[in-house]
């Protein structure tokens, strides 16, 4: 899965250090759709003060800071092109966490979250020790769930808090750099060995 990901994605500085960053979006085409359901059919439209629109422009805002201003290999599942009658939803996350040097989930108020923990649970479950060193769960100010919670306790995965985008991108920035370095040093096994 990692060179398919390298060779569908675009350029950047540091064009194989993955960075696969998730987040509650449901921009799906009809083609997309399973039984009528989405990954996140308990989307709460009217508790959110975002649109799926907004999050997901949120999310692109994201991936293209990162591969802008770190220089990083950051995208969307939907950057990669992979049809769902080819790999399920839930299998392309496992496979593009699995590849990645480092996994983003990006948590904005949007309402219910138990579609958001569910996913979340299921990555970080899929990943070995190692690999979950490489996780980081950051969400809006006032977002809870015994999931999220129970992300630093049974899996030792970051988890942190922001209240501005400028806040998210800075410790999004803050946390690939430590993955970067901890690869370099040896601390974290280099994914192309």
């Amino acid at each position: 899965m990692r060179d398919r990901l390298l060779e569908t994605l675009s350029g950047v500085r540091y064009r194989r250090f993955l960075v696969y960053v998730m987040g509650p979006y449901k921009a799906f085409g009809i083609d997309d759709v399973v039984d009528g359901q989405t990954p996140f059919p308990d989307w709460d439209d009217a508790a959110s003060e975002f649109d799926e629109a907004d999050v997901q422009a949120l999310l692109e805002r994201t991936r293209d800071r990162l591969r802008d201003e770190v220089g990083v290999n950051a995208f969307l599942a939907i950057d990669a092109e992979i049809p769902l009658d080819e790999m399920d939803a839930a299998t392309q996350t496992i496979e593009f966490a699995r590849a990645s040097n480092a996994i983003v989930f990006v948590a904005p108020s949007v309402g219910k979250n138990l579609g958001v923990g569910i996913e979340i649970g299921s990555v970080v479950e899929a990943l070995d020790e190692t690999q979950r060193e490489r996780v980081v769960f950051v969400h809006e100010a006032g977002v809870r769930s015994a999931m999220i919670d129970g992300l630093a306790r049974r899996w030792d995965a970051t988890v942190l808090t922001y209240e501005t985008e400028a806040e998210l991108f800075d410790q999004l920035r803050q946390f690939v750099v430590q993955v970067m370095n901890a690869e370099f040093t040896g601390a974290l096994p280099d994914l192309d060995d």
